[in-house]
């Protein structure tokens, strides 16, 4: 009888992480039955959505009070479709409010199904106290770096360290090639902005970052760009300034190469620009009443980019709640644009930073596929941290 797995993603980054980690399981064993509750990525691995997944891409504390029915229905669903399964192990991947609430009904219901969560809480970052409750809820941990685990050691939690998804998904873009698709040439700046994969995140920042945009472009003869994630592709064309080109999804690596420059929301996009040698400039906001919230009780990190956060520096300028306005963004770019010099000091610091996250070390889906196998074959938790 083959082994049976259980995916979960929520949001569509969990949904490439999955669709990642469905093709490493079966590269490493094509019997395996793979089921799931995710987006498209996945379904084109074969796994077809057992619970609708639809708006529960949530950022900040209104937006999950609004979404709340909708978050508990899902979540009902979810579990349903793991019990019916009666997977070997079930894999909740990444998005922390949903997952956690996904675990806890499949350990009070089947207790005997084994759990891994794939990506775990920024803990580092806030809320510390959430390290003791996901030990409480799973099996073992996948996590992205490896300061994470002492985080879990005092609850008996097993981590392993799989290095960040984007390092082992990285495929080399052609800028050259978009630049002569597109009409622009060698010399041409461009710049590239992005502003987040969830509708909260394009409502409160593209505006500025689109103004930033259009700052710049006052002075110098700039094009602007900008890829759309085929879920708010609607909500971006929306959003854009009449001169900026909107690129199909397919078409990002090589937007990233062709880029002068990328002004982007905060989130694995700044890995993945950085990871074809653009310099980018970070923002971010939350909703006021979460900002307060986090602020006062709950954020803890120094910087809110990953690439910043294992350097230990602000090697990508990053400006967040208060300080990202049209005109902070602007100002830090400005040089990136101006000085060839600038911009190659900003990538150098950058390809060090991507060394620190583990560049050019085993893929995270390889790592998360092998352990993934390995609780099914302890029958338990994985004892030991591996990286």
């Amino acid at each position: 009888m083959s082994q049976r797995i259980f995916l979960v993603a929520a949001e569509s980054s969990g949904d490439a992480l999955g669709a990642d980690l469905a093709r490493a399981l079966r590269d490493r064993d094509g019997a395996l039955d793979i089921q799931g509750v995710g987006g498209p990525l996945m379904a084109e691995q074969g796994i077809a959505s057992q619970a609708d997944i639809k708006g529960l891409a949530i950022l900040g504390f209104i937006d999950g009070l609004l979404a709340f029915s909708r978050v508990k229905a899902a979540v009902r669903a979810t579990v349903a479709a793991i019990l019916k399964a009666k997977p070997d192990v079930v894999v909740l991947i990444d998005s922390w409010g949903f997952t956690l609430r996904v675990a806890q009904g499949v350990r009070d219901a089947a207790p005997e199904i084994k759990l891994v969560k794939y990506i775990g809480p920024q803990v580092w970052a806030t809320r510390p106290g959430r390290a003791k409750t996901l030990a409480a809820a799973v099996d073992h941990l996948i996590c992205i770096h490896d300061f994470e685990v002492p985080f879990y050691e005092p609850y008996g939690l097993g981590c392993t360290v799989c290095g960040h998804p984007a390092l082992g998904r990285f495929k080399p873009g052609d800028g050259a090639a978009l630049r002569a698709r597109q009409g622009y040439t060698a010399k041409e700046k461009i710049i590239l902005v992005l502003p987040g994969s969830r509708s909260a995140e394009i409502r409160r920042i593209g505006p500025t970052l689109w103004a930033a945009a259009e700052l710049l472009d006052r002075d110098r003869d700039v094009r602007i760009i900008t890829v759309a994630a085929n879920s708010v592709r609607d909500q971006v064309t929306a959003q854009v300034p009449a001169a900026v080109r909107i690129l199909d999804e397919s078409e990002k690596e090589d937007a990233f190469d062709a880029a002068t420059v990328a002004l982007a929301a905060s989130g694995t996009v700044t890995t993945e620009v950085a990871l074809q040698g653009t310099p980018v400039v970070v923002g971010y906001k939350l909703g006021w009443i979460t900002w307060v919230i986090a602020r006062a009780f709950l954020f803890k990190a120094k910087y809110a980019s990953l690439m910043n956060t294992a350097a230990d520096a602000e090697v990508a300028p990053e400006f967040i709640q208060t300080k990202c306005t049209p005109e902070n963004i602007a100002a830090a770019a400005a040089p990136l644009l101006d000085s060839e010099d600038a911009r190659e000091d900003q990538i150098r610091a950058q390809d060090d930073a991507l060394a620190k996250m583990g560049r050019g070390g085993t893929p995270a889906a390889d790592i998360a596929a092998d352990t993934v196998l390995q609780v099914i074959k302890s029958g338990g938790p994985v004892a030991e941290t591996a990286t």
